[in-house]
């Protein structure tokens, strides 16, 4: 049964209830009330008002009541007729890119929402299979990359070894390898990217100790910073133990390192602070670049995404590191986020849950 006849029916329905409403009142009023009063013989005039008054007393016993029902009986219908749209506008904003193989329900009765969820669901099911499609390609493409992206490198580290090469010739082969690691990175970068939108990245669970892999960063990203007279300094740091991966908590807190040189001004400032907040570990890494307008912060964890910052500084990198961070931090079921103030600071905050004695 489709929509337009079972709304159809619905409405029928809700009028004959307020005919026959109508047809009650209007019974009482004029059969069972004059017999229950009976009234003498009046003139011309009183049977005027009387008639008047008749009227307005069924406007008023039976018009307002029709009435009063009939809006009533209407949105019921209304709310009946848009339960349904709904319940499927909910599951459908629970989609998302990581869900697509869950189906929103069906009624099951054939009507046009019943069809449209089934369409609905036949959508993300191709969708699903594209990106599946997309990640299959991509882990390929990188595996095949690999091999001779480690070949260039070691004939070129091979090259380089040559005692007789040429100053010129050496600086291109330099350049060559430089060019190579880049692309090694980002090999690496989408691979793991993508093994992580597959659920296929596995991280360690054990006991870390999160304010000396802060401190290690902090000197790391003091040998990065030196070449540019960057000042970095630890205003807080402590003690947090969390559980997760050591190895993917340490690349994060490079990727933070890294960009806090690599995105301040020659003679600015990078701080690293870590405090426990409640049951969690906060670590906020602030520098004195450039910053982001605020229209690009939302895009900053995308991958490939680069702000105007970064092309008109002519800073090295791919675009995956900010991307790679978000994953580690919510792989150990924390949040990540970015605040900035172009030319002024910019900060990453994250937090993750300290583990439980």
């Amino acid at each position: 049964m489709t929509i337009r006849v079972r709304l159809s029916l619905w409405y029928a329905g809700v009028l004959c209830a307020s005919l026959l409403a109508m047809g009650g009142l209007a019974y009482y009023e004029f059969v069972v009330e004059p017999r229950l009063h009976p009234s003498g013989t009046v003139g011309e005039e009183d049977a005027g008002d009387d008639g008047l008054g008749e009227v307005l007393s069924l406007v008023l016993w039976c018009g307002v009541p029709a009435a009063a029902l009939g809006l009533a009986g209407g949105w019921w219908l209304t709310r009946k007729a848009l339960a349904p749209v709904a319940a499927l506008t909910q599951a459908a904003g629970r989609l998302t890119e990581y869900n697509l193989a869950a189906r929103l329900p069906r009624s099951g009765n054939g009507d046009e929402l019943d069809r449209l969820t089934e369409v609905f669901n036949s959508m993300t099911e191709r969708l699903g299979q594209s990106f599946q499609r997309i990640r299959e390609f991509t882990l390929h493409a990188s595996h095949e990359l690999k091999t001779p992206l480690t070949v260039l490198h070691g004939e070129l580290e091979t090259a380089l070894e040559e005692e007789a090469l040429p100053a010129a010739h050496r600086e291109r082969l330099f350049s060559q390898l430089d060019e190579v690691q880049r692309l090694t990175q980002i090999v690496d970068g989408l691979t793991l990217l993508t093994k992580a939108d597959a659920g296929q990245a596995q991280l360690a669970r054990e006991s870390v100790r999160l304010d000396e892999l802060v401190r290690e960063a902090t000197a790391d990203a003091e040998s990065l910073t030196r070449p540019r007279g960057v000042q970095v300094r630890l205003v807080a740091c402590d003690e947090c133990v969390v559980t997760g991966d050591r190895h993917r908590l340490r690349q994060l807190l490079l990727i933070l390192a890294d960009n806090a040189s690599k995105y301040n001004q020659p003679g600015g400032e990078a701080t690293f602070a870590l405090r426990r907040v409640g049951q969690s570990a906060e670590l906020t890494v602030t520098n004195t670049g450039p910053g982001i307008p605020s229209e690009l912060l939302p895009r900053v964890f995308e991958p490939f995404f680069r702000g105007d910052a970064s092309h008109s500084n002519a800073v090295e990198g791919c675009g995956l590191g900010l991307s790679i961070a978000r994953w580690i931090v919510t792989a150990h079921g924390g949040t990540i986020q970015m605040t900035s103030e172009p030319g002024k600071l910019t900060a990453v905050t994250l937090r993750l849950p300290e583990r439980v004695a």
